[in-house]
């Protein structure tokens, strides 16, 4: 078994208004050495795998078809071999 840990974020071209409440909010309580927030998503997939470069090929096709909006968004993710 495969878990896969997928990061999906906006692209350094699109504005985050999130990210940007987030980093105000955090220097408006004092901490000031914060320069940027930027907000994505966290996903874990469990692949009934045992391959990684399978598990490599089936969770970057999730991605770019499903997890991830490639228009706005970039992704990345970690693989983990797992106990069932």
């Amino acid at each position: 078994m495969i878990l896969a840990k997928v990061y999906v974020t906006l692209k350094e071209s699109v504005l985050d208004p999130q990210g940007t409440a987030v980093q105000r909010a955090l220097q408006q309580h004092g901490y000031d050495e914060v320069q940027d927030v930027r907000i994505g998503k966290y996903m874990e997939v469990r692949l009934n795998l045992a391959d990684k470069q399978a598990a490599t090929e089936r969770i970057t096709a999730m991605c770019e078809e499903l997890l991830a909006n490639l228009v706005i968004e970039s992704y990345r993710f970690e693989l983990f071999e797992v106990n069932a």
